[in-house]
């Protein structure tokens, strides 16, 4: 095989992969339980056998779309700030939370499998969270829009409340409503 060959193949691994995952979200998000490993392949538009060439176990791929939308909150609170002002780019986040819990839903027999093992663990993806809440509530606070008053953690919990009331993808204009009224509520008040 040449090389040339080699990368095309590579890159096409690469892009299964990511196919893989993106289908993966989408699907938990969807599901009621958990969706069958071939309902994912179909859903990605690959073969079963690509789906578990990558993703051996139904852990694996779990483990791989929970890591996956870990760094997605992280990296976006940068990528959100960089493209908007902090108040806008804090409530744009806050709807890929909403996302990330509702993912949660058709992986949660398998994730709490995760953590009981330790191949998950809460505290970390915890911090990792917090960060970057702290960092696009630290851009609002010295750019004189968020209240100062405020924690990363306050903002963790309002959330986790309002997706426990209005959980997405049902209730998305409700969780929308009220993730405005919340955003309203960080404003720094002259």
């Amino acid at each position: 095989m040449t090389e040339s060959e080699s990368r095309a193949r590579r890159a096409d691994a690469a892009r299964n992969r990511d196919q893989l995952l993106a289908a993966a979200s989408r699907a938990f998000v969807r599901a009621e339980g958990e969706p069958s490993m071939r309902a994912i392949a179909r859903e990605a538009g690959v073969g079963i056998a690509t789906l578990y060439r990558h993703f051996p176990t139904r852990e694996a791929l779990v483990e791989a779309v929970y890591r996956d939308q870990v760094a997605g909150l992280t990296t976006g609170s940068r990528e959100l700030l960089a493209q908007f002002p902090a108040p806008v780019a804090l409530r744009r986040w806050m709807d890929l939370f909403g996302t990330w819990i509702a993912a949660k839903n058709g992986m949660l027999d398998t994730m709490l499998a995760l953590i009981e093992s330790g191949e998950i663990t809460h505290g970390q993806t915890q911090a990792e969270l917090l960060a970057a809440i702290e960092y696009l509530l630290e851009a609002g606070r010295e750019a004189g829009e968020l209240r100062r008053d405020v924690t990363a953690e306050d903002i963790a919990a309002g959330l986790i409340g309002i997706f426990t009331v209005a959980r997405p993808p049902e209730h998305d204009a409700r969780a929308g409503r009220l993730l405005d009224v919340f955003l309203d509520g960080l404003r720094r008040v002259p």
